[in-house]
């Protein structure tokens, strides 16, 4: 088993799903295959506009042959342990290229930088993953904040980075997956919710909404931003309950067995639908919002 960076872009030509499969041409199966039941970085090159460098890690499952397409592979990423870091780790940063496995013998990049899938030293990964991951308690959910359930009962620990391999506890802990999907979600909703319109800070300057999951946690919902909204707390409590939902359009619905149906809609900001990012990577996807309305909703 090995670490390993996979490169990606949004508007890639590769049928790729970070957080369910990474599709590559067969140069580089070999080392796709050394990954299997390990851990990867997923990177955005620096030539795209607003690179988030390195911006993820999953864990790869299996490698299969793509059944459309001769030549091509997939990795598929093993489910729930795909995590967007809370602070996007910039190829270069103050001390240097932080990949210090790229550098050649005089210290300078060497030709490994432009491989869309390379090994990753231990070091290399362990530096990544401690700035990758927020470390921020002051973005936590608040106390009764019922978007997740525990799925693991470990404590958080500290990072030690002499020991990279324990980290597979940490990158599954379910305290530092909730404090990096808030931070993401309400970083992709510029800290408003998506349902009001309010944009509320508080005198310390913490934002006064939620990260809610759309297909919850304890239903294997992913920790993605486009399985996530930022919502207020009276927002989130009604979309947690099924009296609210969402169209295929992103219409705000409202269940006709809520005791007070005008009060509702008169909460939902004017233009009647969700506010979502700017980024389109960013914005629900449609199989989540479909669970939510088919599961949750009480029609």
């Amino acid at each position: 088993m090995a670490f390993a960076i996979f490169m990606h872009r949004s508007d890639s030509i590769y049928d790729d799903v970070p957080s369910e499969r990474y599709q590559f041409p067969k140069q580089y199966l070999t080392r796709v295959q050394e990954c299997i039941g390990d851990w990867i970085v997923y990177l955005e090159p620096s030539k795209v506009k607003e690179t988030k460098g390195y911006f993820a890690v999953a864990k790869v499952q299996d490698v299969i042959p793509d059944p459309r397409l001769p030549k091509m592979f997939i990795a598929i990423i093993e489910p729930g342990t795909y995590l967007d870091f809370g602070d996007p780790v910039p190829f270069r940063n103050t001390n240097g290229i932080v990949e210090r496995g790229l550098l050649n013998d005089h210290g300078k990049l060497s030709g490994r930088a432009q491989a869309a899938v390379r090994l990753l030293s231990p070091s290399d990964f362990n530096r990544i993953i401690d700035l990758g991951l927020s470390k921020d308690d002051s973005i936590l959910p608040r106390t009764g904040d019922t978007s997740t359930q525990p799925r693991f009962e470990e404590a958080a620990a500290m990072f030690d980075p002499e020991l990279p391999r324990n980290r597979e506890s940490q990158l599954v802990n379910r305290t530092i997956r909730d404090r990096n999907f808030r931070k993401n979600v309400l970083r992709a909703y510029s800290d408003r919710c998506a349902i009001t319109g309010l944009r509320l800070i508080n005198g310390g300057g913490r934002a006064e909404v939620e990260a809610a999951h759309i297909k919850p946690v304890q239903h294997n919902g992913p920790d993605i931003v486009s399985n996530g909204i930022a919502l207020s707390g009276t927002a989130h409590w009604m979309f947690d309950r099924g009296l609210v939902s969402l169209s295929d359009e992103l219409t705000v619905l409202v269940s006709r067995q809520s005791n007070d149906i005008e009060t509702i809609r008169s909460m939902i900001n004017d233009s009647g639908k969700l506010l979502v990012p700017e980024r389109l990577a960013n914005k629900p996807r449609p199989e989540y919002i479909t669970w939510h309305r088919e599961n949750c909703f009480k029609n």
